[in-house]
């Protein structure tokens, strides 16, 4: 395959300033189509970049004019059009959360691998230099036994820079499913699974709606949460912060302290218990915020699967791992007691 037929359905902004941006600068990729239910935005977005727009995700599969698709759409569409994508033999790039319920998610994997096309999940954090940096000093050995964690993920909310500000679909849960909880804590679940190399065990968690009157899902969320092997920490998910964004990680070991993302300049920091301390300067995470996105390598990721023919680094089962750290934590909070992940 010389050159991959991409088009990306929902045109929200993940689309306009992630997905498409970083499709147009990959050498292997021509982006072909764009869809949006919104047939002004799919015309506008289509004009920009000389595509074919359309308004109906399934005219679109059955065109033939795309071998893959990024799936950027609203919550509660991710399975549906996941799975007709796959099943039309074309590619997908989903959006996080990759479902709203983890028969959505079998279904998807299912799909992926009844088609034998590749299924990604977009989740980004993996790819930062800093958490790579980490993972790789934790595996080593460098930081001996760890003992603890705490992470968050926390901004100003969505109505900020998405498309259709308050009135848009991260509020409502017939659409979004769950809020800040889906939107930034299942990006520190998945970090913490891929930073730590085991899975989340145990949840126990608090999730509110007290910032956003306007919303009927969560926009604060902290968990209490337990690995296999006994680690225990929390990850707070926040709608609130209404200052600087908070994208920190802090991972404590017997031999050192890992802080990422907690220094304005230094996006790793490696305190050891000796007292040396090693600042190592990575680049910026990717954010919302001015300068903070140049290429998140989701993009890059998936195509190189798909022209290697090699499995994606996110598969749907990784997806779906880290969508089950959230519906745990969603129970939780109904029932008020303390979740086993690993039995759902």
């Amino acid at each position: 395959m010389e050159t991959l037929r991409v088009g990306v359905i929902g045109c929200g902004s993940i689309a306009q300033h992630r997905h498409i941006p970083e499709y147009i600068a990959n050498k292997n990729v021509e982006l072909a189509a764009v869809c949006d239910r919104n047939e002004e935005r799919a015309k506008a977005v289509a004009e920009k970049y000389g595509v074919v727009a359309y308004t109906n995700y399934e005219e679109l599969l059955k065109s033939g004019s795309v071998d893959a698709v990024s799936v950027c759409t609203p919550n509660y569409l991710h399975a549906p059009i996941s799975i007709a994508a796959l099943n039309a033999g074309i590619h997908v790039l989903c959006e996080k959360p990759m479902a709203t319920s983890r028969k959505e998610a079998e279904d998807m994997i299912a799909a992926a691998e009844a088609s034998g096309k590749k299924l990604m999940i977009a989740h980004n954090q993996r790819f930062v230099p800093s958490h790579r940096k980490a993972r790789q000093l934790i595996e080593s050995g460098e930081i001996g036994k760890i003992y603890s964690f705490r992470t968050a993920f926390g901004h100003g909310g969505p109505e900020g820079w998405s498309v259709e500000g308050k009135e848009g679909w991260f509020f409502q849960k017939e659409k979004a499913f769950v809020g800040a909880m889906g939107d930034l804590g299942v990006h520190k679940t998945d970090l913490l699974r891929f930073l730590l190399g085991e899975e989340i065990a145990e949840v126990g968690s608090f999730v509110e709606t007290s910032a956003k009157d306007f919303a009927d899902v969560d926009d604060n969320a902290v968990c209490v949460l337990k690995t296999e092997s006994g680690i225990i920490g929390t990850l707070a998910a926040s709608w609130a912060y209404v200052s600087k964004e908070d994208n920190s990680t802090i991972i404590y070991g017997e031999k050192a302290i890992l802080r990422l993302e907690d220094d304005p300049t230094h996006s790793l920091v490696v305190q050891y218990a000796n007292g040396e301390v090693v600042k190592y300067e990575l680049g910026k995470i990717q954010s919302n915020d001015e300068g903070g996105q140049n290429n998140s390598h989701v993009i890059e990721k998936f195509v190189e699967s798909i022209i290697q023919d090699i499995e994606p680094p996110v598969p749907g089962t990784e997806g779906m791992k880290s969508l089950a750290v959230i519906l745990a934590a969603l129970e939780s909070n109904e029932t008020k007691q303390i979740v086993r992940v690993i039995e759902r």
